[in-house]
């Protein structure tokens, strides 16, 4: 049994998910303690639960302390499973944060698999829905991943209720590298909103292209939902930019009380940063890949502007699991990783 204290590092939500997934990938029992013990609510949330409880049901999974506000987690996953699952979150959780976990447990099954994730579509503090298809998708292609998602339905903060379809099909993983970015080729920009006025969606989108000024003139992809669309009302804008090696991305998701303009100006104002560096992969995608790289065993290697804590825990976490081991060097303006075989 693998012992993981939760308070490690940046110790929330993520360290959790990617654990069980990981416990489920590998077969190896998970005792994890100290769960989220330093947030204000400590334990196990609503979505951290779900998450848990997806991926149980994938590897058939024997768990004890899967209820609210649980700080120590045993999970002794079985055999895979695989096929059509439905799962709900119960809340406004996020969906992308869900299909974190379930994605690599799927293409560890190496059969086609289905997931439909009922919750947040587009959420706080989670990737927005269209970063997750426009942007972390079609980078995941590169290291050998078949995967698709399409939203059946938003949903947002606090009613939830968006749904997202997810297929994994048979892959092989492969090691890649994406340590140069290459010139930048064009820039592409979804903004959505959903039973709110269309003007909130083109002022996002009006505030990023007045804050990429300089750069080639991003396409816009705008898209205003109606009822039978989406539950409640929200929106989100998501900036791609392409490059010759790589793709680099940034979102907001609408707030209220936060002016359209602000959400648009912030997303540019990242991107701008991660493509100044010169790196080829921005600060999330960076995160959001590690644990495909390290699948793919040796031989991977990425840049990016700098690694964030979720970054630095997860590394941390991986190396416990796959026989990896990651190798960084920090430069004033971007960061390089490589991933090596495990001393030993």
């Amino acid at each position: 049994m693998i012992e993981i204290d939760g308070s490690t590092g940046e110790g929330g939500g993520q360290l959790v998910r990617t654990a069980v997934a990981l416990a489920a990938i590998t077969g190896r029992a998970l005792h994890l303690t100290k769960i989220r013990a330093r947030r204000a609510r400590p334990g196990l949330a609503a979505q951290h639960l779900a998450a848990v409880k997806a991926v149980a049901e994938l590897c058939g999974a024997r768990v004890d302390g899967l209820e609210l506000a649980s700080q120590e987690l045993r999970f002794d996953p079985g055999a895979l499973r695989v096929g059509t699952h439905l799962f709900e979150v119960g809340t406004a959780g996020s969906v992308t944060l869900v299909l974190q976990a379930l994605i690599p447990v799927m293409l560890a099954a190496r059969t086609r698999a289905t997931v439909r994730v009922i919750g947040g579509t587009d959420v706080r503090a989670a990737p927005p829905f269209d970063y997750l298809r426009e942007l972390l998708l079609p980078l995941l292609r590169r290291v050998g991943v078949s995967a698709r998602a399409e939203v059946v339905r938003r949903g947002y903060y606090p009613r939830g209720g968006g749904e997202i379809e997810c297929v994994v099909e048979p892959s092989v993983l492969r090691p890649v590298d994406l340590s140069e970015p290459g010139g930048l080729a064009s820039i592409d920009m979804y903004s959505h909103v959903a039973n709110l006025p269309a003007h909130i969606a083109q002022r996002m989108a009006s505030s990023a292209r007045d804050a990429l000024a300089h750069l080639p003139e991003p396409a816009l992809h705008m898209t205003v939902l109606d009822p039978d669309q989406a539950i409640g009302p929200g929106g989100a804008i998501v900036l791609r930019a392409r490059t010759a090696h790589s793709l680099l991305g940034a979102g907001r998701v609408a707030q209220r009380g936060v002016p359209a303009e602000q959400l648009g100006a912030e997303a540019a104002a990242e991107l701008r940063s991660d493509l100044g560096s010169g790196a080829a992969l921005d600060i999330h995608a960076a995160d959001q890949l590690l644990v495909y790289l390290a699948l793919a065993g040796p031989g991977s290697r990425f840049t990016t502007r700098a690694l964030t804590s979720h970054a630095r825990t997860a590394m941390w976490l991986i190396e416990r699991f796959v026989p990896v081991r990651f190798e960084v060097d920090e430069q004033p303006m971007r960061t390089a990783v490589r991933v090596a075989a495990a001393p030993g």
